[in-house]
């Protein structure tokens, strides 16, 4: 989009609060893993859907039962979400369901409409919506 139409859509339509959808695989049950395929996770929501921290009301993550070596939310707060609210829980387990998964809802006070909000899935991920995996 180009600036000039960025900024005729500031004038034109009204901030509104959208949910992001996200989620990645991760390779193993380390802090590392875990923190570093959330980091990735929420770099690419960022920058597929162009908000600062400021327009983040707030995050919840999800992770599988096989993920407990750390956080999620640790990632977010690295990257300098500090003031974010943010929690995380625990999927249900589902027999079959995806293994080692971080799952991530995350609300945001944005202009753009529904249509024009890109979910990510990553990884191994991309099979839970791949219909939005795709975007």
């Amino acid at each position: 989009m180009a600036q000039h139409d960025r900024r005729l859509l500031r004038r034109v339509r009204p901030r509104r609060t959208r949910g992001v959808r996200g989620a990645i695989s991760v390779p193993a049950n380390t802090a590392e893993h875990i923190l570093g395929a959330t980091r990735e996770l929420l770099t690419v929501m960022q920058q597929r859907n162009q908000f600062d921290p400021d327009d983040i009301a707030f995050v919840l993550f999800t992770a599988t039962p096989d993920l407990d070596a750390t956080f999620p939310p640790e990632a977010a707060r690295l990257m300098g979400w500090k003031l974010v609210p943010m929690i995380c829980s625990r999927e249900i387990p589902v027999p079959g369901a995806m293994p080692r998964c971080i799952r991530v809802l995350l609300t945001i006070h944005t202009r753009r409409s529904p249509e024009e909000i890109c979910h990510v899935y990553l990884g191994d991920a991309e099979r839970l919506r791949p219909d939005l995996a795709a975007q």
